[in-house]
Formats: structure tokens, sequence, C-alpha cells
């Protein structure tokens, strides 16, 4: 019954259920008989948790390799995070390039603003591709038209 709640409120993988059903003093055997239910009964599913995940973490601007790696983390198989990765329609390298517009606004101006938004963006879990991509996209005649140099 605790797995039904938790999983009614949002999609969870197998492992991280399991684990919150030992948290909350299910018993091991009764936790794992109670995920092998509820994925047997179709109420839980990995490849839906990868699906749920890569979208909410693409909307919160993540990257491809930090989604990828927090999905490693709760357990769910390599080929299913392979698999919800590939059939993604998400445009990485603009997500990256949004990303970087909204955080620092203006492209970067010497090498300095080059690497530090370079790193900013490999720190949110895009590639080394994605994120050179995405800053050579930035406009490069962005300065105020008023003002003359």
């Amino acid at each position: 019954m605790r797995a039904v709640r938790a999983l009614a409120r949002r999609e969870h993988s197998a492992a991280e259920l399991r684990r919150r059903l030992i948290a909350r003093g299910v018993p091991a055997p009764l936790a794992d008989q109670a995920v092998r239910e509820c994925t047997e009964h179709g109420w839980q599913s990995d490849a839906r948790y990868a699906e749920a995940m890569l979208r909410q973490r693409t909307m919160q601007s993540y990257g491809p390799l930090r989604i990828a790696a927090e999905l490693a983390a709760a357990d769910v198989a390599t080929p299913l995070i392979r698999r919800a990765l590939a059939v993604t329609e998400t445009d990485w390298v603009q997500r990256a390039a949004e990303l970087r517009a909204r955080r620092f606004g203006a492209p970067p101006r010497c090498a300095a603003d080059w690497q530090r938004q370079y790193r900013f963006l490999v720190q949110r879990g895009f590639s080394a591709e994605q994120a050179s991509a995405a800053l050579r996209s930035a406009p490069k005649d962005s300065a105020p038209k008023d003002i003359e140099p």
C-alpha cells in the first residue's frame, strides 16, 4: 500500500522505491515483493521514470550528461538511460545556448569570460562539444548601439 501511494505522487525507479519502503520500516523481502508486484502491474516502470526525470531536468536546464548521471545514481539500467536520451527531441546545443544567454546575457568578450561560461555549461551537464557550440552561437554584436567604442 505504501508503494502504491508513493507511486501515485510521482514516478520512482525500482531501486528508489525499494529504498524508500525500507526506510519506512518495511522489511527488505516485503519491499522487494512490493516493488516486483508494482512492476508486474505496470504501476512502476524504470523506463517511465527515466522519461519523467529527463523531461523534468531538461526543463530545469540540465544537460544530458548530468541527467544520465542522476538516472544512473537512481539505479536505472544503462540501456534505459540511453534509450530515453536517444528518443528525446531536445536540441542540447540550443538548450545550452538559451541557458548561457539567461545566465550571462552578454556573449563572452574575452578568454576569461569564455572559460567561465564554458565551465558553467559543463557543470550543468552539457558535453564539451555542446558547450563550445553554444558559445560559438552567441551573437557577436551585442554591445548597446547608443555607446560608441
